[in-house]
């Protein structure tokens, strides 16, 4: 959730840190601070608030110069905001200093015992624990990184730490359990951070951290232990989007921007799946034909946007294969005794690769013998590292908190599995895969084409500005983008909004329509299932009700205009392929009516980007 980061080399440490915990801002906080090695002791600065505070806290009292230091940017779990529970923390001599993201769930009882011990805290967290553990180890005779080790042996929790020591300038420790944290490799520098965007500028090679792993970075080496001391095996990756993929280049939101690199996004997520016949490869499926050929179940997991392009998954992924597939939200998943064996497959989809509820969700999955198959974004996250297959999108950095190009490519990838399934199990001709691949490559033509009559979208959100309620209609798998485009107008604008499945309207929903209200639709393309005509009563049925109907439908279909107030046309496309279209104007009109009432679109308030602690 937070942003972490730390540095030892030649650059002035303050610009490194603050630098960096900019291009962490996205993941959301609400203080911040910097620590740096200066003369033997921690000089630090940390203010509640955003960075701006910090900076102005540094312009008025400014920190001496130092080449080693830690940050971090704060969203308080113990303790509420405020100067005094901003990170970093450091010890009664100022030797010490730590900044933390997780929960150290047997924090009460550790501050019990060092308060018995004699010492005194100044803060409400349960990251302080650390610091005076972290401490008495340094006054017992161990060096920073042994010290590190002794203290994570008595923490129960998820956390990732960092840990500078006034008294060793050349060093800095990290160490991680069910939090991420990632190093950066630069040349004669070494970084450490919870999100490779904080170092992008700098350097694009990153190194993995295992589970329950210490690491010490110094200008010229990283060195990795387990929490016992014996060395532990890394992993080098590079970093494939540079420090300008994650600026806004001009934009006044990254959703804006991000919105606009759908295209782009949708198309890298397809590139190299396929053969000159259609068939399709997946270089990272790492579960053999035998293996797919036994699934009798599988089991969809995320949160958030993930579960919602989990739904889409479940209707492609039936059709296509016949396995029956279940949809699960992730933090409920584990708690409910959910019944897999070696027969399920579990597909998680986390556009971090760490999101806490569904990192749990599959170590339990795993635990019950079930195959898992992550659906990700980021390379080297732990999702996916324990996984037992992967199916990397390849959206490129998404700052914004609100998902728009990870949702789409979420979706890409889940068809592509439910395709892949289909051949090895032979479910479908290899003419209709490579049909339906075909209908994938013209996707991102199609969502060029919705982003570029996005003017009439923008018009409406700021029409409708006044408005306080909305609805979101559909069926099938316009029923997820329903759910999806109310998620959008709740976290981005504070309003009240609802999506239904449509044929529920009169199992009680249609109660409140009203006068005046506002209700999207999502009709879908024609077809033999009667589905479209059933929407389409719907929309007369809430439009006699005198609601606001805004529907979307493909074009060429005239159908719905007797019955709408407005209408959004979006390409041609197979049913089951609509939902990549049909999200983009849901997206744009909740950026556009956000902003319209002044919200911050990319860092909406109470949100994370990542939501590392459960």
């Amino acid at each position: 959730m937070c942003g972490i980061v730390g540095y030892v080399g030649p650059r002035p440490a303050l610009d490194v840190i603050v630098s960096g915990l900019r291009r962490l801002e996205y993941r959301g906080y609400d203080s911040t601070g910097v620590a740096l090695v200066v003369d033997g002791a921690m000089a630090v600065a940390k203010k509640q608030g955003k960075l701006a505070n910090l900076d102005k806290e540094l312009s008025n009292h400014p920190l001496p110069a130092s080449s080693t230091g830690i940050g971090h940017t704060r969203w308080a779990t113990h303790g509420p905001p405020s100067d005094e529970n901003a990170h970093p923390h450091v010890s009664a001599d100022h030797r010490v200093a730590v900044v933390h993201n997780g929960i150290i769930e047997n924090f009460a009882e550790l501050r019990a015992e060092l308060l018995t011990d004699g010492y005194e805290f100044a803060s409400e967290t349960d990251t302080e624990v650390v610091t005076h553990l972290v401490a008495r180890e340094l006054a017992a005779g161990a060096d920073l990184p042994e010290a590190v080790r002794r203290a994570c042996r008595r923490l129960e929790g998820a956390f990732t730490l960092v840990i500078a020591d006034g008294a060793d300038p050349e060093r800095v420790v990290g160490a991680r359990r069910n939090s991420p944290l990632v190093v950066g490799r630069g040349d004669g520098e070494s970084f450490l951070a919870s999100d490779v965007a904080a170092f992008i500028e700098h350097t694009r090679e990153a190194v993995e951290l295992g589970q329950d792993q210490v690491v010490t970075i110094t200008r010229d080496a990283i060195d990795v232990t387990d929490f016992d001391g014996a060395p532990a095996p890394t992993t080098d990756y590079h970093v494939d989007w540079d420090a300008a993929a994650a600026e806004k280049g001009g934009y006044d939101w990254f959703m804006l921007k991000e919105i606009d690199e759908q295209p782009r996004a949708v198309a890298d997520t397809l590139l190299g799946r396929h053969d000159a016949r259609g068939r399709l490869v997946l270089d990272e499926m790492r579960l053999s034909d035998g293996e797919l050929r036994d699934i009798d179940k599988i089991v969809v997991i995320g949160c958030g946007t993930a579960s919602y392009a989990g739904l889409v998954a479940k209707y492609a992924i039936e059709h296509w294969t016949r396995i029956p597939c279940e949809v699960e939200l992730a933090s409920e998943f584990r708690y409910r005794d959910p019944i897999v064996s070696r027969s399920t497959l579990v597909v998680a989809i986390s556009q971090s690769g760490e999101t806490a509820d569904t990192l749990q969700a599959i170590r339990h999955a795993r635990h019950q013998g079930a195959k898992v198959l992550a659906i990700c974004n980021t390379n080297g996250s732990t999702i996916p590292r324990e996984s037992d297959a992967v199916i990397y999108t390849h959206a490129g950095p998404e700052i914004a908190v609100a998902s728009t190009k990870g949702f789409l490519t979420q979706i890409v990838a889940c068809y592509l599995l439910g395709l892949y399934l289909a051949q090895v199990r032979g479910t479908k001709f290899g003419d209709e895969i490579a049909s339906t691949v075909s209908e994938l490559q013209r996707l991102p033509e199609g969502v060029q084409e919705v982003i570029g009559a996005a003017g009439q979208v923008r018009t409406l959100a700021r029409d409708l500005a006044d408005h306080r309620t909305f609805l979101f209609l559909g069926r099938h798998v316009g029923y997820p983008v329903a759910l999806e485009g109310a998620l959008k107008l709740k976290e981005l604008a504070y309003l009240h909004a609802e999506g239904f499945a449509a044929g529920e309207l009169k199992h009680g929903p249609i109660a409140v329509i009203e006068p005046g209200l506002p209700v999207f639709v999502i009709v879908p393309p024609r077809g033999r299932d009667q589905l479209h005509e059933k929407v389409v009563s719907n929309i007369q049925e809430i439009r006699a009700r005198g609601a606001r109907t805004i529907v979307l439908v493909e074009h060429g279909d005239d159908s719905v205009l007797p019955y709408a107030d407005e209408v959004i046309r979006l390409p041609k496309a197979m049913t089951l392929l609509q939902p990549v279209l049909a999200a983009v104007p849901l997206q744009i009109f909740a950026a556009e009516l956000a902003t319209a009432l002044g919200h911050d679109v990319d860092q909406p308030r109470n949100l994370a980007k990542s939501v590392t602690v459960e």
